[in-house]
């Protein structure tokens, strides 16, 4: 910095002044030396005149000197917060009169779309272009050099900054930052040179970057980018180290941008080296775990194949059973110790590092807004001041997970400030939905008018229980229904259910064409948990069941009534065993499930009968965002002592949601007889269906990313291919015995979104192999279906 030193008659005595000018050394003759009595500062607008005190060297008392003024300039220029400053002698007084830079009063943002206004302005403060803070015109050129690098690194060559600064009263500015972001740069070419193992198409699969093709437009992986084409370079290194070749290397990257500066061209120059296969495996360090027992995860095997995936894959599981031993932040590091290039083998070691073993202090919660810690809390497996058990802890995690209350769970281990054996562990969830809430108003011939509202809560005010009400009223029918259920019912897992329900038919003003069923009852179910997978519930209700016919009720139906009657008392009772290991309690993407399911009307009752039901689905994972889902259902059910077959109105019915998509809700199966009307000069204009004592059922999806949505764990879509019917076995005068071709079939696509007011899922399904009377729909639509 080069100073400059003049004197002039002010404030009636001599002033010596020292002004910064421009950077260059000192040319000044010597300032004679004085004892400073007094500092006064002038020129300040909007800083305290305390921090030029505390800035200036020199304080009263002080003896003034060349040195010392020079010091004194650079110290408060060092601030950069004045433009200039000067140093001046009023007698015995140094006189400190400054300039002040002006201050950021506002800036403005425009242009910038692939780069949000949040991110920018972060930027900037972090450089020190804030509103309020001191404007340096120096920030500002290199923060828009910053700005264009970054779009470069994105591919937009044309981009263009420009800042404008506006002064504004009371020394301000207010800045506008105008961006051109230009056009992301396409890639025409990419080219691997050196490779001679694989070839170029092998290799670009690897890449997430594309040369222009037709779906580029929509896709958008031809788009340049330098963090994209990173990742790319290192998925590449991966496949190599993955299939023994630990000596590959990038040698070189090229990216060639064409004069219009909107096409690149990539070439990537590889040194691909040999191919290394194992030839020992050792474990060194601390081995605080019996030795055979760490050797048994190790899923590398000597003479196979070197393969970086399952170095580390084996470094990962050694460390979590260490972690299940209480060493929750044990190191496992797997290296090449040893390379013998004669044959091409590696020594590969594991070296492990156990460190303190820890307990846990505090498990906490986050996020719950709604659901207790009461309730998140006895689902742990892990708990405190027990030793921190990897295993356990993540165990807990996704059990919250099954819940079916949160969206998302997430479960850290944080070591205690100022401990070297305790952690935390945190559990943060984002609670979704867990319930539905609708109304309908409506009107149909057959019914008049229709009311009907429904609420089921999963966790009920956060309590975990799960209640539901519902309620319908029309011309012809009302119906209610109350059900209860708490999953701990006591402290150690049993469950407890109950319901009640009625509904009740006036045929009077009906005008149904088969038969209808009053119905008024109650169930109480308790569920013991076997394993931490499997729990066995039993259970028994009484059922009440009065049948109306109607206008055209079937043959079957009517001999039965007449030989039976029309009000059944029924004592059920009913056994179901479980297992799940889904990973969550709604639209899970892992695991499976089976449900087997016993319901029989005992001694006692007016008709005896059994159903037996089992219910499975397994998700089998294609990629990390794709899965296939397969789901089947098979149920049969029969009378037992002096009743030889099953009720009509216990009879099993199939088609719509859940079932086979593409026919109408309950359709599938045997019809009523219509050949009986007709040999009485009578028409039954449309046979109702009555429903079998046997159901089949097999569906199978694929379960793919959502478009514009794909991260999403509310929504899914699905391709599906279902097949199934409902048959009668043991009546002889229902011609409808299984048979593999009667199985009727349908493919479509589907979506589920689970909304603020419950599941939704819409249906467009084809119906593949539908014969003469049946029911088909192409559009189907459901709220509150769990699925």
């Amino acid at each position: 910095m080069r100073y400059r030193e003049t004197t002039q008659t002010l404030f009636g005595g001599v002033l010596l002044t020292l002004g910064a000018l421009s950077p260059a050394l000192v040319q000044a003759q010597e300032a004679v030396p004085f004892q400073v009595r007094d500092i006064r500062v002038e020129g300040l607008q909007r800083i305290p005149v305390e921090r030029v005190y505390a800035t200036l060297p020199i304080q009263p008392g002080d003896t003034v000197t060349r040195q010392s003024v020079v010091q004194s300039v650079q110290s408060l220029f060092a601030t950069g917060n004045y433009e200039d400053v000067q140093l001046g002698r009023d007698g015995d007084d140094l006189v400190v009169m400054v300039s002040e830079r002006p201050s950021i009063a506002r800036i403005e943002l425009s242009g910038n779309k692939s780069i949000e206004e949040d991110a920018l302005r972060k930027g900037l403060t972090e450089a020190g272009l804030a509103e309020g803070e001191v404007f340096q015109r120096s920030t500002l050129e290199a923060i828009s050099g910053e700005l264009e690098r970054q779009y470069v690194a994105q591919g937009r060559y044309g981009a263009d900054i420009n800042a404008e600064v506006t002064p504004l009263p009371r020394n301000r500015v207010a800045l506008k930052i105008d961006i051109y972001e230009g056009k992301s740069a396409r890639i025409n070419d990419i080219n691997i040179v050196g490779n001679t193992v694989f070839d170029d198409d092998e290799l670009l699969k690897v890449f997430n970057l594309r040369s222009s093709h037709f779906w580029s437009f929509i896709k958008g992986d031809d788009k340049y980018s330098r963090e994209r084409l990173a990742g790319d370079l290192e998925q590449l290194r991966s496949y190599y180290l993955d299939r023994g070749y630990i000596n590959f290397s990038i040698e070189s990257t090229q990216v060639a941008v064409t004069p219009d500066r909107e096409k690149v061209a990539l070439t990537v120059n590889v040194n691909e080296g040999e191919q290394y296969t194992v030839n020992s495996i050792k474990l060194a360090g601390d081995l605080v775990v019996d030795e055979e027992q760490l050797r048994s995860l190790v899923v590398l095997d000597k003479g196979q194949v070197f393969s970086q995936q399952q170095v580390t894959y084996t470094s990962d599981l050694i460390k979590r059973r260490l972690g299940n031993e209480g060493y929750t932040f044990a190191e496992v590091r797997g290296i090449d110790q040893a390379t013998n290039d004669d044959d091409n083998t590696v020594d590969v070691v594991f070296y492990v590092e156990p460190g303190r073993k820890v307990y846990v202090r505090r498990i906490n919660y986050s996020g719950n807004q709604k659901t207790s810690d009461e309730v998140m809390r006895r689902e742990m497996r892990q708990f405190e001041q027990a030793p921190a058990n990897t295993a356990l802890i993540d165990l807990s995690r996704q059990r919250l997970e099954r819940l079916g209350y949160f969206s998302a769970v997430q479960a850290d281990t944080d070591p205690v400030p100022g401990s070297d054996d305790l952690v935390d562990v945190n559990y943060k969830v984002e609670e979704q939905p867990s319930g539905s809430i609708g109304a309908n108003v409506g009107y149909s011939d057959a019914s008049g008018v229709v009311f009907g509202a429904n609420i089921s809560q999963n966790n009920f005010r956060g309590t975990g229980n799960r209640v539901s009400f519902a309620l319908s009223r029309s011309d012809i029918r009302d119906a209610y229904s109350f059900s209860h259920y708490n999953p701990y019912y006591t402290l150690d897992g049993v469950s407890r259910g109950f319901s009640l329900y009625y509904s009740k038919i006036d045929f009077d003003e009906a005008r149904v064409s088969s038969y209808a069923a009053d119905r008024a009852g109650g169930s109480v179910t308790f569920g013991y948990p076997i394993s931490e997978y499997t729990r066995l519930s039993f259970g028994g209700g009484l059922e009440r069941t009065k049948i109306s016919d109607g206008e055209f009720i079937a043959v079957d139906i009517a001999r039965f009534m007449e030989e039976e009657g029309r009000t059944f008392d029924e004592i059920k009772t009913n056994a179901t065993l479980r297992t799940s290991t889904l990973n969550r309690g709604v639209l899970p993407d892992r695991g499976w499930a089976s449900t087997l399911n016993l319901e029989v009307a005992v001694p006692g009752s007016d008709y005896l009968f059994y159903k037996l039901s089992w219910d499975g689905e397994k998700y089998f994972p294609i990629t990390n965002r794709w899965t296939l889902r397969t789901r089947s259902s098979v149920a049969y059910g029969d009378g037992y002592g002096d009743n030889e077959v099953l009720p009509f109105f216990e009879a099993f019915y199939g088609g719509g949601i859940g079932s086979v998509r593409g026919y109408e809700s309950r359709s599938l199966g045997p019809r009523s007889d219509a050949l009986y009307y007709a040999q009485r000069g009578e028409t039954d204009p449309d046979p109702d269906p009555i429903g079998g004592n046997l159901l089949t059922e097999l569906s199978v999806e694929l379960i793919f990313p959502t478009p514009f949505a794909a991260e999403s764990r509310s929504v899914r879509t699905f391709l599906f291919a279902d097949a199934g019917n409902i048959f009668e076995t043991k009546r002889d005068d229902i011609d409808a015995d299984f048979a593999v071709q009667d199985l009727r079939a349908s493919v479509g696509i589907g979506l589920s979104w689970l909304t603020a007011i419950g599941p939704l899922s819409f249906n467009l399904a084809k119906a593949i192999n539908n014969e003469s009377g049946d029911d088909t729909e192409v559009f189907q639509f459901s709220l509150g279906q769990t699925f």
